[in-house]
């Protein structure tokens, strides 16, 4: 009987995909839990509710998850569950992906410790869990640099790069972060002397060009409608004034944020291999400078970034994916930088007991009355007020003949779209009289002038009786109760109103 050696490959292939069915089955048993135990996230269902209204763009984002959302309500029947399973359907291909390049890059060691360094991660807990823009865009971008890889192996095949040009279109479609692949590529091909024959080669430049025409009726769209996802995404980049303490708390809880998601010790291998990388750069084999280029300078960016304003965790996270394969080479000893093998040790170490307390919290928070503690608030209480309230509209007058329209934040009127067992298209006010969410860019109750309405209001009992846009807008105005769903020591509570007739309705259009 032949015996295996550890060091031989299809020891750490066949390691990785034994892990990776556990790992899939486990978490199929913790989106079970989490479906019974919480609701959609207020995104979740916003997302969901552009679904049912396919179109080039929205308000904020690009198309893909609206049409991802409208077939996965299709596919399920609008089941919550679908959209969970979604997610993790998403993120496991991304982790194989992920796990390839590694493997074609290094060996299937470092491909394996990569997955491992991945998975112990409380980002990628998330991202199997929670369906957002981020699940798309990652899928693509790692594919991205997976067939990138392949194309500059084999530069006149052309099957690898009409596949880039496909991932860099529908990555486009997903986020606006996919434009920055292109000039990943190309820092790439100027950098490596191996490969600066590619910036002649006219099938990266058409591969490019492709891809990007994808955004073209993206542009279209936000010309139609004033460039309003360029103004929106511009406020993302307003910076807070304060003084040198709110400066300096403000700077450390960013750093602190992508620590806790890419956990302490493993954040800290992340950096130090990218600096050992950079200060090693004459010494890298192109491997190694393909996955440094593709993950410190964009990163190095988002640090200077941090100095000045508030990120988004998320923002960066594509391009901390090369920058785990880089690592994980770092840890595995296969780079010209050597480090102590403790490294590897404690970061698996801390990494699998944040993760293991993550999912030990989700379990006992979800199986016990303390899902009701406030910062779960928000994603709990959904279903049951979207439930009071079908029953409401279904007890008006002329239910055929009544549209509903949530007050207050973008999320009331998306999850009562989702939870109302009906679907109802659910209209918003927004009362600052400009373009706010995607409720204000689609048509508003104007088009629903002599209809009735059902008016669902975070405010208290009866104070909209006394809103002249209300009083004014129909021939009489009811006030028909209450929603109040207990949540611990908080309480998720609407007014409901019935508003008879609308006679007039000042519609919202983009400046």
């Amino acid at each position: 009987m032949a015996v295996t050696s550890a060091s031989d490959p299809s020891i750490w292939i066949k390691r990785f995909w034994w892990l990776l069915a556990a790992v899939f089955i486990a978490r199929i048993g913790v989106m079970l839990l989490f479906v019974h135990g919480a609701d959609l996230a207020g995104d979740e269902a916003y997302y969901w509710d552009w679904g049912r209204r396919p179109d080039w763009c929205y308000y904020s984002k690009p198309p893909m998850i609206g049409w991802m959302m409208g077939a996965i309500g299709a596919l399920t029947g609008n089941a919550e569950w679908g959209i969970r399973f979604a997610a993790l359907l998403l993120g496991t291909v991304t982790l194989i992906i992920i796990h390839s390049i590694a493997l074609l890059l290094f060996d299937a060691r470092t491909a394996f410790l990569t997955a491992l360094l991945v998975l112990l991660t409380i980002a990628n807990a998330g991202l199997n869990l929670l369906l957002t823009i981020d699940a798309p865009l990652l899928l693509f971008w790692t594919l991205g640099l997976l067939l990138f890889w392949l194309a500059a192996e084999k530069p006149k095949d052309n099957i690898p790069w009409l596949a880039l040009a496909l991932v860099i279109g529908f990555g486009t479609l997903s986020k606006q972060m996919m434009l920055a692949f292109p000039a990943l590529m190309l820092v790439f091909a100027i950098v490596s002397r191996e490969d600066r024959a590619l910036l002649r080669n006219p099938r990266m430049w058409l591969a490019i060009l492709c891809g990007m025409a994808f955004i073209i009726p993206v542009l279209r769209w936000n010309q139609q409608h004033a460039w309003i996802t360029l103004e929106h995404t511009k406020h993302h980049f307003d910076a807070a004034q304060m003084d040198f303490l709110g400066w300096l708390s403000r700077t450390f809880e960013n750093v602190g944020l992508q620590a806790l998601i890419y956990t302490p010790v493993t954040f800290v291998a992340l950096v130090a291999a990218m600096i050992a990388a950079v200060k090693k750069r004459k010494e890298l084999t192109r491997p190694l400078l393909f996955v440094t280029l593709a993950s410190s300078p964009a990163l190095a960016c988002f640090a200077l970034l941090a100095l000045r304003q508030r990120i988004n965790p998320n923002w960066p996270a594509a391009f901390f994916v090369p920058a785990f394969i880089l690592a994980a080479a770092w840890l595995r000893g296969v780079t010209p930088f050597k480090l102590h093998p403790g490294w590897e040790r404690w970061s698996l170490r801390v990494g699998g007991a944040l993760v293991l307390i993550a999912h030990l919290a989700l379990i006992i928070i979800f199986s016990t009355d303390l899902k009701g503690i406030d910062k779960l608030a928000s994603l709990r209480g959904w279903n049951e007020a979207g439930i009071e309230a079908q029953e409401f509209l279904d007890l008006v007058p002329d239910p055929e003949n009544t549209f509903v329209m949530a007050l207050g934040h973008r999320y009331h009127a998306a999850e009562m779209a989702f939870y109302m067992p009906s679907h109802p298209r659910v209209y918003r006010w927004e009362p600052s009289g400009a373009v706010q969410s995607q409720y204000e860019i689609w048509p508003g109750p104007e088009e629903r002038i002599g209809f009735d309405a059902l008016i669902i209001d975070p405010g208290p009992g009866e104070a909209l009786l006394q809103n002249p846009v209300f009083t004014t807008a129909f021939e009489k105005l009811e006030y028909r109760g209450n929603i109040r769903i207990p949540l611990g020591l908080e309480a998720r509570e609407f007014s409901v109103y019935l508003g008879r007739k609308l006679k007039k309705w000042q519609p919202i259009r983009a400046q």
